[in-house]
């Protein structure tokens, strides 16, 4: 008997030992952009690229050239597809059962106290039936996923039709795909990271060293090792102490910028957009010739890090008659004047900053104003459903600041062109709202999606870490 347990235990040490040198052989292969130097890869490379919801496959030269045409979506059996017109997500048409979430009943010191919500009785949650804590606009909404998020799993127990959601919540551990933290990591980074008088640390350092201390002392983490856990620190300064010691769980990130690749990488995290900021482009009945504008840019011109070509390409776009080039801030109605020079313009410039990516890009996307993409190291929400060469532009950082590149390439793209990219962006809106209640297709529900597509390999390196 003990012979053929050994047998049975060598057998799945090996198979996951094959899985795990698989598994490290294909994301040294992947790694991230910028990582490897791209001359030494091969100049063809066999894409999938969608479309109309169908897969057709082609032998593709210079896959990272800079009229972006080839970043196109690699196939695999667990691509879902996008239907044109209403985006009926499904999931290569299986009956698909939501995803389930076990919610940790965290204080509320780490959630809805941040929002200066008082607990009534002993419940850590508010009653979202009668009443929702509000979150604080402007730019601190940017980074508000953490709260949608919460807010539709508070939702699911109250849910009519449970089984028609992405993702509920259950009671029960055992019974769950994914260990949620709820933790307002970038509202405490936005509202508590500066140190007040006399204190040695700030408050968002003390939350995130009680949540880690809370994290690791649960029995879930421990059987896991916080694989399955699911950590939001979408703002890029957020969770700073945090990370280096929660990183085996799944983050929600903005982006890879400030995360060394051991500790945030595609094959474990999600990447989810921004909300954003600007007003939505309601009833557009705008077109070519009526957006004035070619080009447009408000924001912060000089950065560090990555952002230098802001600089660069403010020196070469300046005198560019119908080109919009300046300084801008949320202060003194800078929403309200981007929202109009976006809603006014034909194609809006997301510059690299200080992290690769920024939420200018999605709010381009909301006024319809084709984003033009000139940042290196970017990861994409959804990419592995969206071709965003279909409404986007994508520009080498070091081919933009090329005298006259830019604004030939932007001022050669014809009027038809245009008009297929605007309205394919009226298309697409949908999935980057973030909204109470949730709706089907929208942003919340494209991050569970996400998020469910990390299972199957979570709770397959969980048995592998159970029979090392």
């Amino acid at each position: 008997m003990a012979e053929k347990r050994g047998s049975s235990i060598t057998k799945i040490a090996f198979l996951c030992l094959f899985i795990t040198t698989t598994m490290m052989f294909v994301l040294s292969l992947r790694g991230r952009p910028g990582l490897f130097d791209h001359k030494t890869m091969p100049a063809e490379k066999l894409l999938t690229v969608f479309n109309n919801g169908y897969s057709q496959t082609s032998n593709q030269s210079n896959a990272e050239s800079s009229n972006g045409s080839n970043r196109a979506i690699l196939a695999n059996s667990e691509k879902q597809r996008v239907e044109g017109g209403g985006f009926q997500v499904s999931c290569n048409g299986n009956l698909k059962e939501p995803l389930k979430i076990f919610l940790y009943d965290l204080d509320p010191e780490f959630h809805f106290g941040l929002l200066d919500w008082k607990p009534q009785g002993n419940s850590v949650w508010p009653d979202i039936r009668t009443k929702i804590p509000s979150y604080p606009g402007g730019l601190n909404s940017q980074h508000s996923i953490e709260y949608w998020l919460t807010l539709d799993l508070l939702a699911s127990e109250f849910s009519e039709n449970p089984s028609s959601r992405e993702a509920i919540r259950v009671k029960n551990s055992s019974e769950a795909d994914l260990i949620f933290v709820p933790f307002f990591s970038s509202l405490s980074y936005n509202r508590y990271s500066k140190l007040s008088p006399h204190q040695k640390k700030s408050k968002n350092w003390e939350l995130q060293e009680k949540l880690v201390k809370f994290v690791m002392s649960q029995k879930e983490w421990k059987i896991s090792g916080g694989r399955n856990h699911v950590v939001l620190a979408h703002h890029p300064n957020s969770m700073l102490n945090a990370r280096m010691q929660l990183w085996p769980a799944i983050f929600i990130l903005s982006d890879f910028g400030r995360y060394p690749i051991n500790v945030a990488n595609l094959d474990k995290d999600v990447i989810a957009p921004y909300k954003h900021v600007i007003k939505s482009y309601v009833n557009d009945s705008s077109d070519f010739d009526s957006r004035k504008t070619l080009l447009y840019f408000q924001g912060a011109i000089y950065r560090k890090n990555g952002g230098f070509a802001r600089q660069e390409l403010y020196y070469l776009l300046k005198d560019e008659k119908d080109v919009h080039f300046s300084f801008g801030s949320v202060q003194r109605n800078g929403i309200r004047q981007a929202s109009q020079g976006m809603h006014s313009s034909k194609f809006c410039l997301n510059i690299a900053g200080d992290t690769p990516s920024s939420n200018r890009l999605f709010d381009a996307i909301a006024s319809h104003c084709v984003p033009v993409i000139i940042s290196d190291e970017i990861e994409l929400p959804y990419e592995d459903i969206l071709d965003y060469t279909e409404f986007c532009i994508f520009i080498r950082t070091s081919d933009a600041v090329k005298k006259g590149f830019l604004i030939n390439r932007i001022r050669s793209i014809t009027k038809d062109k245009w008009t297929q990219m605007w309205e394919k962006l009226k298309q697409v809106e949908p999935l980057f709202e973030f909204q109470y209640p949730s709706k089907e297709g929208d942003a919340v529900q494209m991050i569970w999606q996400s998020l469910s597509h990390k299972v199957s390999s979570v709770k397959m390196k969980i048995k592998c870490s159970i029979f090392k």
